[in-house]
């Protein structure tokens, strides 16, 4: 369990006395000796879903809700459930490996962090853009939240048709900065100062993976991450993607927390920039309009922020854009030729690196 304050405890979070759905877990090994757990409920059997919802005083005996499942992203489980009244929940279960071509094991305790993280973020960010926690369930790696409401917009799904907004990008650079310049307090370092679930999910699978399959980047990977642990600055996303946010009634709803730590912030921005230059490179109509994008973004999120460290920000662009071709979780947008052509770019990149993000967008786009 994770110690946090600032109310990040969990409320939810039954007793045996309460009813709580008790497992008794057996364990098995993957193919590099990590023991996985195994669950007793799946939440994508309808059947087992809803027995577990009518055991946990969520649905009345009897009652058949819609269910749907969601995907987009590939280390949960991820259901809707709508009941007849109309109220819907979003169930998530984190799973021990993760939906690659590549073996990536993470451990599913995870969730329990993404609960913490919906907590706190929604204490910092503006109202409206974290939706509810319902409950969690620790044994079956569960947690419960508060659907976003139809209709609604995947902003990646939006880009990815050439609708490039600078409204919208205002909006993603201004909750970022919210969530950095508010997390910097000391009860932040200690709720979050555990990184297993940032080292698992960023750390090993983008950075140290890559760096062993480019060895012409292997130096600069592996100095950023030595760069990465020692910087602990403010409160860190970890996920920041337009993959992860939903667009209702024209606001921003960030999504999936499962990486939040007290780290590096500069992770944070080369992260999304390297979202929105990937897809430069995969929309050549739409590479303008992306261009201006970064710009826009880089200029709010420094004015929204009170201050950013552009040369860190940088490097994690350069890395990220260089993991999203070559690490574990590569972008699936890309095919073969695009993937080979970004990693060119930013090999041509490493040996004299931009020294402000303009030029960081200048030149790899030229590159291409």
């Amino acid at each position: 369990m994770i110690a946090v304050r600032l109310g990040l405890q969990f409320p939810h979070l039954p007793s045996n006395a309460d009813g709580r759905v008790c497992v008794k877990r057996s364990r098995s090994v993957n193919p590099i000796g990590m023991v996985l757990p195994e669950i007793e409920v799946n939440i994508q059997n309808s059947e087992e879903l809803f027995d577990y919802l009518r055991t946990r005083g969520r649905l009345r005996s009897g009652e058949l809700p819609k269910c749907r499942m969601l995907t987009g992203g590939v280390s949960n489980r991820t259901v809707l459930v709508t009941r007849a009244s109309g109220e819907s929940l979003v169930l998530k279960q984190a799973l021990a490996e993760l939906r690659v071509a590549d073996h990536w094991f993470s451990p599913p305790e995870r969730i329990l962090r993404e609960a913490a993280g919906m907590t706190a973020l929604g204490r910092l960010a503006p109202r409206g853009s974290i939706p509810g926690l319902l409950f969690t369930d620790s044994d079956n790696y569960v947690l419960a939240m508060e659907a976003v409401p139809e209709p609604h917009e995947n902003w990646k799904t939006v880009l990815l048709t050439e609708r490039v907004e600078m409204g919208h990008v205002e909006q993603f650079a201004k909750l970022l900065a919210a969530i950095h310049r508010g997390g910097t307090d000391r009860e932040f370092r200690q709720a979050f100062g555990d990184w297993s679930f940032f080292e698992s999910l960023r750390i090993e699978p983008y950075y140290l993976t890559t760096a062993s399959r480019v060895l012409p980047a292997a130096a600069f990977l592996h100095r950023l991450v030595e760069q990465t642990r020692a910087r602990q600055i403010a409160l860190v996303h970890g996920d920041y993607s337009p993959k992860n946010i939903l667009i209702y009634n024209r606001q921003f709803v960030l999504l999936d927390h499962e990486c939040i730590h007290f780290g590096d912030p500069a992770f944070d921005v080369g992260f999304s920039i390297a979202h929105l230059l990937s897809k430069a490179n995969h929309l050549e109509r739409a590479r303008p309009a992306l261009a201006a994008a970064v710009e826009h973004y880089w200029e709010v999120y420094r004015q929204g922020r009170g201050l950013a460290e552009e040369l860190p920000t940088i490097s994690h662009t350069l890395a990220c854009l260089l993991a999203r071709v070559a690490g574990r979780s590569r972008l699936e947008y890309l095919g073969e030729g695009k993937r080979s052509r970004q990693q060119a770019a930013v090999l041509a990149l490493l040996p004299n690196p931009p020294s402000s993000v303009s030029e960081l967008t200048e030149r790899f786009l030229e590159s291409l």
